[in-house]
């Protein structure tokens, strides 16, 4: 065991794990309460088209992901909430729009795009110095809105018509969640990839409200969980020679089922 932390890139997977189970507990906490699960999934699906773009134009696809998740964060708050149309419906549209532009700007893109496997499924072991300062980054402004504008939230999560009726701009504060929700799935695609981004989202915060007895307590347990379920997949992997992202979520889900039976 101690010989792995003598490979930069085990070393750089170990931190990577830490700075996203911060904002997969954190922002997943707020997913899993308000019911909103399918939405980090849809947001997620539509990075592919920045991804894709990224490799067409010739610059970071993490960046390209980026900007095509705020892009869908604001489309599905503004017309999700100015039309009245249905989430899922948005959400559904999104989610296959951004995977088909995704491979239609791959197409058009010269060359072989070595890593493309490692944005849908994840891949830990491959995460740079500068994914790291970028998952920093990230983590810092998750951290830090959370914290600034957690009563909010929190009003907003639990129950968005009292927040309304003491004046809240809900429209506003439910944007800025979908903002770090997309903040947050970007930052999840190199650990567990663009396919299973709504897992990690989503299980350790599910497994945590049964033990929990307050929103701060949930999210404490969801960080810890989804540190544990990130370094025993990314050992797992590493021994056994398996896809890293696969084997977190399998991990998980194993952890889930057994929170399942033992509250049963």
């Amino acid at each position: 065991m101690p010989e792995l932390f003598t490979y930069n890139f085990m070393v750089n997977a170990l931190i990577a794990s830490f700075l996203a189970s911060i904002a997969a507990g954190v922002i997943g906490s707020y997913v899993v309460v308000k019911r909103i699960v399918f939405i980090s999934g849809g947001i997620s699906h539509s990075t592919y088209g920045g991804i894709g773009l990224g490799y067409l134009l010739g610059f970071n696809p993490i960046l390209g992901a980026v900007g095509a998740a705020l892009v869908t964060a604001g489309i599905v708050a503004k017309i999700s909430r100015k039309k009245k149309q249905s989430e899922d419906m948005l959400i559904g549209i999104v989610w296959a729009l951004g995977m088909a532009l995704g491979i239609f700007f791959i197409n058009l893109s010269e060359g072989y795009a070595p890593d493309l496997m490692s944005y849908l499924f994840g891949n830990i072991l491959l995460v740079s110095n500068v994914d790291l300062v970028l998952m920093f980054i990230l983590n810092i402004i998750v951290i830090g809105t959370v914290i600034i504008y957690y009563n909010k939230f929190q009003a907003v999560t639990f129950d968005e018509e009292f927040a309304k009726s003491v004046g809240l701009n809900t429209d506003r504060i439910y944007l800025l969640l979908l903002i770090l929700i997309a903040i947050t799935t970007v930052m999840l695609i190199k650990v567990v990839g663009i396919v299973l981004v709504i897992a990690l989202i989503s299980i350790p915060p599910a497994i945590a409200i049964n033990y929990s007895k307050s929103l701060k307590q949930m999210m404490l347990i969801s960080v810890i969980l989804g540190l544990l379920f990130t370094i025993f997949g990314l050992f797992i992997s590493y021994y056994l020679n398996l896809t890293s992202g696969a084997s977190i979520i399998f991990i998980s889900v194993v952890g889930y089922l057994f929170s399942y039976f033992l509250k049963k």
